[in-house]
């Protein structure tokens, strides 16, 4: 049962974020995002390097769905310098391409949201149709266990 107009609701996530974004950075406080990269928030860890984490995304749109994220705390992908864009794109291919090699999949596709966190992120996706990346599509839930083994398909692919 909703409580709000979905139009409310577009409203009051855009209002959580800006409130999230605005108490970041007044008070310098990590986000989500930072903490996983310190290691004080538990994920599925895929890869990482000295510029880049990725982890699956524990919503995730399709099984293999991952979050390729700097460990420079920015907001917008976009004001990240040029050599870090070029570089998380190398950093994400061979993640795709285990994704693809992991998951019956058309290919990996890639999308750049950035509504949800304010801390610049990739997500890679397995996708047969543009559909699948469609994030209004309700998120899996999967335990602990299933992610586990996600998380050993992918690795084991890399």
């Amino acid at each position: 049962m909703r409580i709000f107009a979905p139009d409310c609701m577009s409203m009051l996530r855009r209002l959580k974020y800006y409130l999230l974004t605005f108490l970041s950075k007044t008070f310098g406080g990590m986000t989500i995002f930072s903490k996983i990269i310190a290691g004080e928030i538990p994920s599925y860890k895929i890869a990482e390097n000295e510029k880049f984490f990725a982890f699956l995304d524990i919503f995730p749109l399709k099984e293999g769905h991952t979050l390729v994220v700097p460990k420079k705390e920015t907001d917008n992908i976009f004001d990240l310098p040029d050599d870090f864009l070029a570089e998380a794109l190398v950093f994400a291919r061979p993640i795709a391409k285990a994704i693809e090699k992991s998951f019956e999949c058309n290919r990996c596709g890639i999308s750049v949201i950035g509504l949800e966190v304010p801390h610049a992120h990739i997500h890679l996706v397995p996708i047969s149709s543009a559909n699948d990346i469609n994030f209004n599509n309700s998120k899996l839930k999967l335990t602990p266990e299933e992610m586990k083994k996600v998380q050993e398909k992918i690795i084991g692919n890399l």
